[in-house]
């Protein structure tokens, strides 16, 4: 098969890959994007079924590579965040407070978008992008970074060149496995449960994170599902428990949900499949070998908690944009990888202590841990500088 040259060679088609791509093909480099997996269209049985909450940063990087008008029309926008703790059994609301976009001059702190729908439309994107090459249903099989280039070996038989190589790959990155580096994983015993579900109550869109021991519970805002609400679910429990629950019938488990939702939204109803995967923290200890960088999960695995997984990954994303943007004759470099390493570095360390630090609280079931998490809440909402920086910092603003 004759050799691909690209600009940038990203592994992985994931969201986090194909927003990349994106924004790259946008400045004018050459993209050749692969991945193991086969495409998959909204159509597929094992299309996505969860969704993402893109903060503010996330669409001014979606705008500026133009994209925000294709996601636009299905976006839900997340005008405040309520923040429920409890305590007992049955459970009962210990402190409630909810934090509006408002308080810090916005409308929302972001918007609402399907994974399926997200994921159809970058890739109607790419696939119209002439700059863009995309290599789905081909994997690594050989990766080399040299001084000048990256050279690698696709399982369908192709060989890439290309200055700068992008491991999108996932937590279990072929690509970080190739240039060595070393991660660190924090294991909490928990899994999460993800679906759709419809309900009686309006969300008025506001997402509500609810803290109990084994995890949140957390609902965002969909648009409405026919003549109901709706909104997406992501539900932390310990494994058992969460395995449990996943293999209820479903009107047991509607039941479950609408007691473990505190009747907040009414009586609540599964829309669909459940997924379910482990909860976990994971770091690479670098970002960077030589030629190449490492994003999203190939980078950083956060417990799903305030929307902080793929929106930390996309200010991965834009800061190597940036960088590239601002020098493309240095793409790849030693210096230009440098910048990212530095960049990116601090800010996801003190989100990874962050995110753990809140979900290890959440999982006790400790008393005076619970008294702790309530009186922290009470504290960061009720003295107003704190509560906006605190809102400030969560949503990536600058």
């Amino acid at each position: 098969m004759r050799d691909c040259t690209a600009d940038i060679f990203i592994a992985g088609g994931g969201m986090a890959g194909l927003i990349a791509a994106a924004a790259f093909s946008s400045a004018g480099f050459s993209v050749l994007l692969a991945d193991r997996a086969q495409s998959t269209v909204s159509g597929d049985a094992a299309a996505d079924l969860r969704s993402t909450a893109f903060l503010q940063p996330a669409r001014q990087l979606f705008e500026r590579i133009g994209i925000w008008s294709a996601l636009a029309p299905q976006a839900t926008p997340l005008n405040a965040l309520r923040i429920v703790d409890t305590r007992g059994d049955p459970l009962e609301i210990a402190e409630a407070r909810t934090f509006e976009a408002a308080d810090i001059g916005s409308d929302s702190f972001g918007w609402n978008l399907p994974n399926r729908t997200t994921r159809d439309a970058l890739l109607r994107h790419a696939e119209s992008r002439p700059n863009i090459a995309l290599r789905f249903g081909a994997g690594i099989d050989e990766f080399l970074p040299r001084t000048r280039e990256v050279l690698a070996k696709l399982t369908d038989g192709a060989r890439i060149s290309a200055r700068l190589a992008i491991g999108a790959d996932g937590r279990e990155s072929a690509v970080r496995d190739a240039v060595g580096i070393p991660t660190e994983t924090m294991r909490y015993g928990q899994r999460a449960l993800a679906f759709a579900a419809k309900h009686a109550v309006p969300h008025g869109n506001v997402s509500t994170e609810i803290y109990s021991r084994g995890g949140a519970f957390t609902t965002v805002p969909l648009p409405d599902c026919g003549d109901s609400h709706a909104s997406a679910v992501v539900w932390m429990n310990l494994g058992r428990k969460a395995e449990a629950l996943a293999a209820l019938p479903e009107a047991e488990f509607n039941d479950e949900m609408t007691a473990r939702s505190m009747g907040l939204l009414g009586r609540m109803e599964r829309n669909g499949d459940v997924q379910s995967w482990p909860v976990i923290t994971r770091h690479a200890k670098r970002l960077t070998a030589e030629r190449t960088a490492l994003i999203a999960e190939a980078a950083h695995v956060l417990p799903p908690i305030g929307a902080q997984g793929l929106n930390t990954s996309l200010q991965d994303v834009a800061a190597l944009y940036e960088l590239a943007c601002s020098d493309p004759g240095a793409l790849g470099s030693p210096e230009q990888l440098d910048g990212y390493e530095r960049a990116r570095a601090r800010d996801i360390a003190l989100r990874i202590r962050a995110v753990d630090g809140f979900n290890r609280l959440c999982i006790s079931g400790n008393p005076v841990t619970g008294m702790l998490r309530s009186t922290g809440l009470k504290l960061i909402h009720d003295i107003a500088p704190v509560r906006k920086s605190v809102m400030n910092a969560g949503i990536g603003r600058r």
